[in-house]
């Protein structure tokens, strides 16, 4: 498990050039963090392959428990810069009446959207790594991204879900159908050269396959 980063200047906003650097280091170091983990690779390797010196590494992010800990951030503002405008707009229709119909269909909207940030990005692949390895063995960057990714992804699925089966609110059973949902669409992208085995189909193909199995899911639900 990685160390907790110092608390002081964990990050320092960059300027100029320096938002390049910055975000070279970060895109290296999410790569190598999931594919050897914290303890597997140095800043310096890390420094290197970026194109970048040892010391601005440390000027941006501190140490190399605060790099680890940037990566989760970078993450969720990824995912939040994918996701935010249609969390917002299912937010903001929640709070007026919506009949299964309306809820079925912001359903439909808000997973279409996840499977084109899953399936439709490369990067996705090394951040799936990452992911796995904070879900196998949890530490600070866990916390980054359940506050930021996991619990609110999972909780507007679970509203709209309780919509659906005709619910003023989440229930535990929504929020297992949530979870279900979501993480059978993470597994299948972190298990992508699995699932082009089995399948028999190109990776840009999935995304369609994918899509058309979880909208049939999702007119299921509350029908039986």
């Amino acid at each position: 498990m990685p160390p907790r980063a110092k608390s002081v200047d964990l990050v320092r906003p960059p300027t100029g050039k320096g938002e390049a650097t910055r975000a070279r280091l970060l895109d290296v170091a999410v790569t190598a963090f999931g594919q050897h983990g914290f303890s597997g690779v140095t800043t310096r390797q890390i420094a290197d392959e970026a194109g970048a010196s040892l010391p601005t590494l440390n000027y941006y992010f501190g140490d190399k428990a605060g790099l680890y800990l940037a990566c989760a951030h970078e993450i969720a503002d990824r995912y939040e810069r994918a996701m935010g405008d249609i969390a917002r707009e299912v937010v903001a229709a929640l709070r007026s009446p919506m009949d299964a119909e309306a809820a079925r269909a912001r359903l439909r909207v808000l997973f279409g959207a996840l499977i084109e940030f899953l399936f439709a990005r490369e990067d996705t692949k090394t951040w799936a790594l990452f992911i796995q390895r904070e879900i196998a063995n949890p530490g600070p960057a866990y916390e980054v991204l359940y506050a930021r990714v996991w619990m609110p992804g999972v909780e507007i699925a679970a509203v709209l879900i309780g919509r659906v089966m005709g619910l003023a609110e989440a229930t535990t059973d929504a929020r297992v159908r949530a979870i279900l949902l979501i993480s059978s669409l993470t597994g299948f992208s972190s298990g992508r050269q699995v699932a082009t085995r089995v399948l028999d189909l190109p990776p840009p193909e999935h995304a369609a396959a994918v899509a058309r199995v979880v909208d049939e899911q999702i007119g299921l639900l509350g029908r039986s």
